[in-house]
């Protein structure tokens, strides 16, 4: 059996940390709740002290510098291979892509069941990545392919429809997920998928995600 992945909980209101705390009691022997932080001072600390995983990271904090989940984030993922699940009442697209940008792997609202959160976690501290499924669209339209520096050869290779399919799979949405939102068949998002991992010499979505991320394409 495989050791229960590591997490610390942070969000400013004591009840909503207790409520996590509880809920994921269930899930004990997946992940382990290893502590708990309500401030950006305490998160940055606690982060460096206890080296979790899985920081689950409520997006708007008090202290610091004002920057909130966001100063977090950047303060953990420079320092560290820990990384950053937001979890947040707000859906709002500058808290999404705020948040992102600043080395946060995905992001979930308060509205999610514990399994999809127990999921999101552990895709997170698998190397993808993790959205509900309005929010990715926000991430795809903040890092597209205007940002990307300067030509690409491996990119050159992919068809426009294999970069789109590639973009929602690199992002963690499932086949069926990306073929609902490109309004294709799971099949044809299989294909696009293997045609990209053949093309790009890649092996599986792990590596597809950090061949897209170092390009800055998702």
């Amino acid at each position: 059996m495989s050791e229960a992945l590591t997490l610390l909980v942070v969000d400013d209101h004591p009840i909503v940390r207790a409520g996590i705390i509880s809920e994921l009691a269930a899930w004990s022997e997946r992940i382990r709740v290893v502590g708990q932080a309500a401030t950006v001072e305490e998160a940055i600390t606690e982060a460096g002290r206890l080296q979790p995983e899985v920081v689950l990271l409520d997006v708007h904090l008090p202290g610091g510098r004002g920057g909130g989940g966001a100063e977090v984030a950047r303060a953990i993922t420079t320092e560290s291979n820990v990384r950053v699940l937001a979890l947040s009442v707000s859906d709002a697209a500058e808290d999404v892509v705020s948040v992102i940008r600043a080395g946060a792997r995905g992001y979930v609202t308060k509205s999610v069941t514990i399994a999809e959160l127990v999921d999101a976690i552990e895709r997170v501290a698998a190397g993808d990545a993790a959205f509900s499924p309005r929010l990715a669209g926000f991430v795809l339209d903040a890092f597209g392919t205007s940002d990307v520096a300067g030509s690409d050869a491996e990119l050159d290779r992919l068809t426009a429809r294999e970069l789109e399919v590639m973009r929602w799979i690199a992002r963690g949405y499932t086949y069926k997920e990306a073929a609902a939102e490109l309004y294709i068949s799971v099949k044809t998002v299989e294909s696009h998928v293997s045609r990209v991992l053949r093309k790009l010499q890649l092996s599986n979505r792990n590596e597809l995600t950090h061949w897209a991320s170092r390009r800055r394409l998702i």
